[in-house]
């Protein structure tokens, strides 16, 4: 085998090393000004960010990298991203594609997601970018167990310095909490508090991928609910009606429950006993719903309030017991819906489903959602478009009267927030001769059981001659 020469192992080491620079996204934008607001008032943690973006290279970007540390990443419910143009109430917002980066990972497995321009940045121009994305499970009660007469603490980990694969000039970052009730928080100077806001920064020239943690330490009592599994099944039917059932694995994701539970405290001093337990629930359900019903596995719940009108309906329930840190509840929601609603017909003559994607319940995340359309028997060559990405599959479903079975689409998708409450639709082809079965099958059956009585009448099964 014959040997490289040591200079050229060099010059080729040089070059690789090189090439490998050159590819890095942080070698010619920096961050002009970078401004984030941490929304901590709920159990959804929501973070709008925005950049000013300058382009220091010799051509012209068509890509802005955002970095996520791998903790966030794996929180990490949806990523949104637009171009702003104007100011104040003249501001326009324009979306634009974010997808994960097909680049190495920063250090420490930082994760990067590119952001598409929609026209590329010359070389010296600016552009400015509004960010929004979302975290769940990202809050750490302690102590993880309280009594029923016990506020919930939870700790927020984060960073001072914005994670960034550019150069930052100069940032911001405000931290908001629910109350003003905040045990401890890390300070970086210059760090301030006012009421329930915290302020980190300005800070000024940081190189990529700097970090600064901090730890926050607050009070915050909302509603802790999970959904660990929803089951949503939307069956359509050509003679007039769309039939929606949902089934639901709820639990409290709070700190946990320790000790025994007084109903008598908890309802004569409601407003000091178990302020982080959740008794009811707001279901957003679509206009014009009928037979609603809500029941769990004893039998049907009565505490239950519907509110309808010509634009939206909304179901409160409550549960058979208030819901504490580490409890569960099990339950379904059954309602029916007007077919000239939702189903219509495409210009090619398919016939499509517009539906909302998501969990009807307010202020909820869901582990994971399983969503089957349930279609007509007879349809075939089925599509769903769904504005983000899900994992799809067809199932088969027998009902009565079926003779080859209901397609049924299934979609699948974890970490759903309320964000993700969009319209999808699925498209299928449809024969209106099939709407014709199920009456001939019965008009048959009566006809059968017609003439086998005629003949029994008639027929003489005596054994004498």
């Amino acid at each position: 085998m014959a040997m490289v020469p040591q200079p050229l192992l060099i010059l080729l080491f040089s070059l690789s090393l090189l090439s490998i620079v050159n590819s890095s996204p942080s070698q010619h934008l920096q961050i002009v000004d970078a401004e984030r607001r941490i929304d901590l008032t709920s159990h959804i943690i929501k973070v709008y960010l925005t950049l000013k973006v300058e382009n220091l290279g010799t051509s012209a970007a068509s890509e802005v990298h955002l970095a996520f540390s791998p903790t966030e990443v794996e929180h990490l419910a949806t990523l949104k991203a637009a171009a702003t143009s104007g100011k104040r109430k003249k501001k326009t917002y324009v979306p634009l594609d974010v997808k994960s980066a097909e680049v190495p990972d920063g250090p420490n497995g930082t994760k990067l997601f590119s952001i598409t321009l929609l026209t590329p940045l010359s070389k010296g121009g600016t552009t400015t970018l509004e960010v929004l994305y979302i975290l769940t499970r990202s809050l750490e009660p302690f102590p993880v167990e309280i009594s029923q007469s016990e506020s919930q603490l939870v700790y927020f980990r984060d960073s001072a310095i914005l994670l960034s694969p550019y150069h930052v000039k100069q940032q911001t970052t405000f931290i908001k909490t629910p109350s003003t009730r905040v045990e401890s928080f890390t300070v970086v100077d210059p760090t301030k508090r006012a009421g329930t806001e915290l302020k980190y920064g300005p800070y000024e020239n940081h190189p990529p991928y700097s970090y600064s943690p901090v730890l926050v330490h607050f009070e915050n009592n909302n509603p802790f609910a999970v959904v660990e599994e929803l089951e949503r099944e939307i069956e359509i039917s050509h003679w007039g009606s769309i039939q929606v059932t949902e089934r639901y694995s709820l639990v409290h994701a709070g700190a946990q429950h320790k000790g025994v539970f007084s109903r008598v405290d908890y309802q004569t001093r409601s407003g000091r006993s178990g302020v982080s337990s959740f008794k009811y629930l707001l279901a957003k359900l679509p206009p014009r719903v009928h037979s609603v019903y809500y029941r769990d596995g004893i039998g049907n719940i009565s505490s239950s309030h519907l509110r309808t009108d010509s634009r939206k309906s909304e179901l409160e329930i409550e549960p058979r017991y208030p819901l504490f840190g580490g409890w569960k509840a099990t339950f379904v929601i059954g309602y029916g819906l007007p077919l000239q609603d939702f189903l219509f017909e495409s210009p090619d003559g398919r016939r499509y489903l517009n539906f909302t994607f998501g969990c009807p319940l307010v202020e909820t995340v869901v582990d994971k959602l399983i969503v089957k359309v349930v279609l007509p028997e007879g349809s075939k060559d089925p599509t769903a478009q769904i504005p983000f990405e899900v994992k799809q599959h067809l199932e088969i479903k027998y009902s009565y009267l079926d003779v080859v079975g209901r397609t049924v689409v299934v979609l699948e998708k974890r970490n759903v927030v309320p964000e993700h409450n969009t319209p999808f639709q699925v498209y299928y082809g449809f024969n209106p001769i099939f709407m014709l079965a199920e009456p001939l099958m019965l008009v048959s059956a009566f006809f059968l059981l017609f003439v086998a009585s005629v003949a029994y009448l008639h027929i003489d099964l005596s054994i004498r001659k």
